[in-house]
């Protein structure tokens, strides 16, 4: 309950936002995101299960914080990273990463939410407690895994068991198993998954901007849309 005040009386008194276009309605709890890209429509469904993560991304996106903004960190078969505000005036072969609104979300691990592919992820620095940036996130590609594959990050990386279930769709869907419990898993892409794969296949900058883009990759607008049931 500590974290929870804390970090609701950081977003209300963040000074960039709006008190008007910031509130989060119960309503807006119960739509999903729409990111419109420069390569198509993503549209992602946030969890109720981890509510710091899904609010303050509610409230990002309802002031326009996600405008504009790019995909400045794209790594095939592992993710696409997006939400530095300074990527919204940033010159070519400029290094991107360390923007955001100046706070910390506290992490909220869940064993139910898992980086299989096509799940939103808050990005964070090394700190200690493996809190969230507060804006910048990442949408996973990864790849299919074997039994032999999993065994090894088990071993070597996660230091423990992936539930059965787990493994099961790491070795179907695919995903990026070895960041589990270590990064706040938040929701998952609900249609648009192939415009995920299409941004993971761009070419990228070898030189000091590495994983940039070559041409850019923009978040043209993010907003709030109605909730409906999509095909598999």
């Amino acid at each position: 309950m500590k974290k929870l005040v804390i970090i609701t009386a950081i977003l209300l008194s963040l000074p960039a936002l709006s008190q008007t276009d910031s509130t989060i309605t119960r309503k807006d709890r119960k739509k999903d995101v729409l990111l419109q890209t420069s390569y198509g429509d993503i549209i992602v469904r946030l969890s109720d299960s981890t509510p710091l993560h899904r609010d303050n991304f509610i409230k990002l996106t309802k002031v326009g914080f996600y405008d504009s903004v790019l995909f400045h960190r794209v790594i095939k078969s592992f993710m696409i990273q997006a939400g530095d505000p300074d990527s919204k005036t940033a010159p070519a072969g400029k290094l991107l990463g360390s923007g955001g609104p100046g706070y910390r979300i506290p992490a909220e691990f869940r064993q139910s939410l898992f980086h299989k592919k096509g799940v939103i992820a808050a990005a964070r620095d090394n700190n200690p407690e493996k809190a969230s940036s507060a804006s910048q996130f990442y949408i996973t590609q990864g790849k299919v895994h074997t039994d032999g594959s999993l065994d090894t990050i088990e071993t070597d990386r996660l230091k423990r068991k992936i539930p059965a279930s787990q493994r099961e769709v790491y070795k179907t869907i695919g995903g990026v198993p070895h960041l589990d419990q270590n990064y706040t898993v938040f929701g998952e892409v609900v249609k648009g998954i192939e415009v995920v794969d299409k941004i993971a296949s761009v070419q990228t900058s070898k030189g000091p901007d590495r994983d940039r883009p070559v041409e850019n990759v923009v978040i043209i607008k993010a907003k709030l849309i109605k909730r409906k049931r999509y095909k598999d």
